[in-house]
């Protein structure tokens, strides 16, 4: 995933309160650029802002989209704020943490976000419920994802808009660029200032794209052995050209020389194949624990406010961007739980280097328990620690080929020490639930998705077609009352039978179906909730099976079960929506 920020003035405001417009692409690598060298890629418009730009050399992310959006919104490391996973519960921040768009809402800054969330499903953890007055975006990891609209695709996609489902015609990512610049446009005209976040579903998968920006790659065929990747070039190359609309639109609205923009990726590569055509040198690509899963690209501009053209070799990391937005717009001070450092003064040329000091990356991989080390690095200047026993010095070995460890067991064990330290600290908020909140005036009627429940894996399509997991939500009812609750197998716009399959050909990201698959021998329906027990039969056809209660206010377990004729457990309702009568 690639961000980027832009700052912008304006009318009548002072430099120190510039606009901002924060970019985020999706799986984008640091080796997929032609900037850093790529030999196949062609990312001319990229390259050019790179070359504009202070660029951040050694700077890193999580190895995962949620993890990196929660610490760039929040500040604080995954563990600290929650958002450790892309699913099973762990993709919500905490309900108390106040983050990014808010701290620009309280200055006084229109705050808008177009693309990709990632960081929750239901109220209170979308967009709309975290500080942006405005919002366009997708559901969950991407386009095709559980909850997203049955059958949709990257051209004329349904997509949310401020609570309510819309269509959209165009491609996604020229939809969400598109939407964006027609936002900042009116906003310029109000005369207040706004933050943008624009954060794009490409280059993940599904890798589709118009055969157009995919086709002088396909052309290619292979490269040193490889298979070149088509369509994820072709997805980098559409993000690309939109970045040359967007500056044409900054000169265009005379926006371009006040403004600082950020961009960088949220990981490694997603494509595997594109790791191996080049990585800078790097070993890794997306969800790895070495380099090329954490190091990113991170490039500044700002005509009027920093010097470009500069390489800036400090070891820095993704929390440090909302101190730095912070302290160049005078925003409210963050939270002292914050683990990002300001970098403003660096940037300005105010300060030569930052002072020493170690940062943690750990996530979990669709885990809820965050062990000690597992998924974890410490990183302290050019050395890295992964896991408590391999070390490497990535300055004398960037592809991390030699474990150093027994050679600089002092270092080792420095780096052990702050980690152990640092862990003690984080998983205290580690295991501070993260609730959904049900029957409030704000939002009486909801959906709760699988993605989102505490149990087993269900966050994609197949997961759906097997319909075999189980999971609960952690929900706070916010007024005693009577509640209903429909609880479905396919989603809503599916309109499918809880028993029924689907032609696979129907579900576009997997060509593996085809023919009719995914139906369930669902006969019965049960459902547990705040001391409420209930179990119903589903009648023949039904597409959902609906429940009453009394509850009372308060935190609390939401469990269901499908089940056969013979009661044996089939999975969890993967979608339940709950409404206060």
């Amino acid at each position: 995933m690639v961000l980027s920020v832009f700052v912008i003035k304006a009318p009548g405001l002072a430099a120190t309160r510039p606009n901002v417009i924060l970019i985020l692409t999706d799986d984008q690598g640091y080796g997929d650029y032609g900037c850093h060298g790529n030999p196949l890629l062609k990312t001319p418009n990229i390259d050019k802002l790179h070359g504009e730009s202070i660029r951040l050399t050694d700077f890193h992310v999580a190895p995962m989209c949620t993890p990196t959006r929660g610490q760039l919104m929040t500040g604080m490391d995954a563990v600290r704020n929650g958002a450790s996973a892309v699913c099973q519960g762990r993709s919500m921040m905490g309900n108390d943490i106040k983050i990014m768009p808010q701290y620009f809402a309280e200055a006084g800054y229109s705050t808008g976000h177009f693309g990709k969330w990632h960081l929750g499903d239901s109220y209170p953890h979308r967009p709309q419920d975290r500080g942006f007055e405005e919002t366009l975006h997708h559901p969950a990891w991407g386009i095709t994802s559980l909850p997203d609209h049955f059958g949709n695709t990257y051209w004329d996609p349904y997509l949310n808009h401020n609570g309510t489902e819309k269509r959209y015609k165009g491609y996604s990512t020229d939809i969400f660029f598109r939407e964006a610049m027609a936002w900042m446009k009116a906003k310029k005209k109000s005369g207040k200032p706004f933050f943008l976040y624009l954060p794009t579903n490409t280059p993940h998968v599904p890798n589709w794209v118009d055969v157009n920006y995919s086709k002088p790659y396909a052309d290619v065929g292979t490269y040193n052995g490889v298979k070149v990747p088509s369509n994820f070039y072709g997805m980098i190359a559409n993000i690309d050209e939109n970045m040359a609309k967007l500056d044409a639109f900054l000169l265009e609205e005379g926006l371009k020389e006040d403004t600082v923009l950020i961009y960088l990726n949220d990981n490694g590569s997603q494509s595997f194949e594109a790791s191996e055509i080049y990585n800078a040198g790097m070993q890794g690509f997306k969800r790895g624990m070495l380099d090329g899963g954490h190091r990113v690209g991170c490039f500044w501009r700002w005509p009027n406010g920093l010097t470009p053209g500069r390489d800036v070799d400090d070891l820095i990391q993704v929390q440090d961007i909302l101190p730095t937005l912070a302290e160049l717009c005078e925003l409210p001070k963050p939270s002292k739980d914050i683990n990002g450092t300001s970098i403003a003064k660096l940037l300005q040329g105010k300060k030569s280097k930052l002072k020493d000091r170690k940062i943690v990356i750990q996530y979990s991989n669709c885990e809820t328990s965050a062990l000690r080390w597992d998924h974890a690095i410490v990183l302290w200047g050019k050395w890295r620690l992964v896991g408590s026993g391999a070390l490497y010095n990535v300055k004398t070995d960037p592809h991390q080929d030699k474990n150093v460890v027994s050679q600089y067991p002092d270092i080792a064990q420095a780096m052990r020490e702050h980690y152990e330290q640092w862990y003690a600290e984080a998983r205290i908020r580690f295991d501070k639930p993260r609730y959904i909140t049900v029957g409030s005036d704000a939002e009486p009627s909801l959906i709760l998705f699988s993605n989102d429940w505490q149990g087993g894996y269900c966050d994609n399509p197949p997961n759906l077609v097997e319909a075999n997991t189980m999971g609960y939500w952690d929900i706070d009812v916010a007024e005693a009352g009577k509640y209903e609750f429909e609880l479905r197998r396919w989603p809503e716009s599916a309109n499918l039978p809880l028993c029924a399959g689907v032609q696979g050909e129907t579900i576009k990201a997997h060509e593996s179906f085809s023919g009719y698959v995914g139906a369930r021998p669902i006969h019965f329906a049960n459902i547990q909730v705040a001391g409420f027990q209930g179990t119903k039969v589903a009648e023949k056809d039904a597409t959902h099976v609906r429940f009453a209660a009394e509850l009372k206010a308060g935190k609390t377990k939401l469990s269901t079960l499908f089940s056969d004729v013979d009661g044996n457990p089939l999975c969890s309702a993967i979608y339940v929506k709950v409404t206060r009568l």
